[in-house]
């Protein structure tokens, strides 16, 4: 049975090899140059194969005649570029594996020793094989016509006899570089392995490279955003995931944050100029949640977790509250109204009971009817429909600008629907927790402009925090349980800036506040022709 070995810290190796080197041991010296020297060497020859296949890959006339198993042709070119470069073989073949040309022509015709399927689906390939003509430094790339197609593979070899006569020819300088490093070598290893000791925190050896394998594979597995900061704020790593959600350019690391995202919230909190714990912040039209933690050398670690889909099935929920409560006060009144009308058939008085009913069930109509009458967009008008409802059994009355008219030819819908809601929604809660009043809303377009305001009867907002509203994480209403405020206005400025559009609040007829969008392109000018 064979016991499992301890794994070395760093610390006992560099002293072990001190020990090793102060014995003498030359042999063992030379032999830790040469190891790396021969991967290094076989590394620059897979390289080179690998050039050399690229650089055939790009000769039309060798695509040519793989495209068209022209083997005359493809053994020509193919000979010629051997020759050229000093490569032990400069293989073709079609999408079979089928040889179109090699140094041996008795072996054209012949499907390849080695497997070409990950080149004939598109990747490079470099490896050190047993081949036809023996052990060989290969690179293999797919062949690809003018129009990106691949019509087969293109594969070079390096003989593994002129890498080891390279490494021979090295071994007299090694063995001198291992000399003279000898006695530099014990009194500098001491002195490294106390420093290293001190900074891998002695952990095996063999560790250091699993704990690489196991960081990189957790950055690009994980579904959170992750940005590592140095301690001067530049960007050091960002996964797949922070890459996604914070739209960073590919040239982002050695960056500071203000070079690579916009001034505003969300930069403020990865710099750490705002602190907190799942601090709310938005980008484009997504709401993140972000984390950041400092770290002992200065530097920080943010992570970033993306709570769109979240926030809009919590501002559904919100929705689906309203409307249930909504409901629940119309059942209240409908029974109401119930016993109204019961009253006036007992008593007799079918007449008044008739126009009782007319009343009611007309008034609900007539509203929508009108709304379908200036609002021809049917997701406008549904909104419109509901939040007119919700907004009355809280008290607020919802109506449209006499003038406001909409026509059927709203480009994005679910974008207009969104700035709307979101301004309508904030109008009539700030006058239902005051007890109520009126929200007017107007709509017109200007060719395919859309110019849209909502206007309240409220309190307003004071002028010195009229830009302050449009902030992520700024709001006058505490914040529920379930979620942050201070996201709906951030969301629906940046959604009108990203069409070009802009909005501006200042103080409406209605004596509150008054939100103007202006949205270009959001209109269909042919329909509006039409119309």
């Amino acid at each position: 049975m064979k016991l499992a070995r301890r794994p070395r810290r760093v610390f006992a190796q560099l002293l072990l090899s001190q020990t090793v080197v102060t014995v003498g041991v030359t042999a063992v010296t030379a032999g830790l140059f040469l190891a790396p020297v021969s991967s290094e060497l076989d590394h620059d020859a897979m390289q080179r194969a690998l050039s050399i296949a690229q650089a055939t890959a790009t000769d039309e006339n060798i695509a040519r005649a793989a495209a068209g198993r022209d083997v005359v042709a493809a053994q020509r070119n193919a000979e010629q570029i051997r020759l050229a470069t000093g490569a032990s073989f400069v293989v073709v073949t079609d999408l079979d594996g089928i040889r179109l040309s090699h140094t041996d022509p008795g072996r054209i015709g012949q499907r390849v020793s080695t497997d070409p399927e990950p080149a004939l689906s598109g990747r490079s390939v470099t490896a050190i094989q047993q081949g036809t003509l023996g052990r060989t430094a290969r690179g293999k790339v797919p062949l690809r016509m003018a129009d990106g197609r691949i019509v087969g593979e293109v594969s070079v070899g390096i003989s593994d006899d002129s890498i080891r006569r390279r490494l021979l020819k090295m071994l007299t300088g090694i063995l001198l570089c291992a000399g003279a490093g000898l006695a530099a070598g014990t009194l500098a290893t001491l002195l490294l392995a106390r420093r290293l000791k001190r900074r891998t925190h002695n952990i095996a050896l063999a560790d250091i490279s699993a704990l690489l394998v196991e960081r990189e594979a957790m950055l690009h597995g994980i579904r959170e955003g992750m940005v590592a900061l140095d301690e001067h704020g530049r960007i050091r790593l960002a996964n797949d995931e922070a890459f996604r959600l914070l739209g960073l350019p590919e040239d982002c690391a050695g960056r500071p944050i203000g070079a690579v995202l916009p001034p505003g919230r969300l930069a403020d909190v990865l710099a750490g100029r705002i602190a907190g714990a799942d601090l709310p912040a938005v980008r484009d039209d997504r709401v993140l949640v972000v984390n950041r933690t400092a770290t002992p050398e200065g530097g920080a670690v943010v992570t970033l977790r993306d709570r769109t889909e979240l926030e809009s099935l919590v501002r559904e929920l919100d929705t689906t509250r309203s409307l249930t409560e909504a409901l629940r006060a119309q059942d209240h009144e409908h029974a109401n109204r119930m016993h109204t009308l019961l009253g006036l058939l007992e008593l007799g008085r079918h007449e008044q009971a008739v126009a009782f009913i007319s009343e009611q069930s007309g008034s609900h109509a007539v509203v929508a009817a009108r709304i379908a009458e200036q609002v021809q967009d049917p997701h406008v008008a549904a909104l419109l429909a509901g939040k007119s409802a919700v907004a009355g059994e809280r008290g607020v009355r919802l109506a449209l600008a006499p003038a406001a008219h909409l026509p059927d030819a709203v480009v994005d819908a679910r974008a207009l629907v969104t700035v709307l809601g979101n301004l309508i929604d904030n109008a009539v809660d700030a006058l239902a927790a005051g007890g109520g009043g009126r929200v007017e809303v107007s709509l017109a377009a200007a060719g395919p402009t859309l110019l849209l305001q909502v206007a309240d009867s409220g309190p307003g907002v004071p002028e010195e925090l009229r830009e302050q509203v449009f902030e992520e994480g700024w709001s006058s209403k505490d914040a529920p349980a379930h979620r942050p405020r201070g996201l709906g206005l951030a969301m629906v400025r940046r959604l009108v800036e990203r069409t070009g559009g802009r909005i501006v609040l200042d103080t409406g007829p209605l004596g509150g506040a008054r939100f103007t969008v202006e949205l270009p392109e959001a209109l269909l000018t042919t329909q509006l022709v039409e119309a």
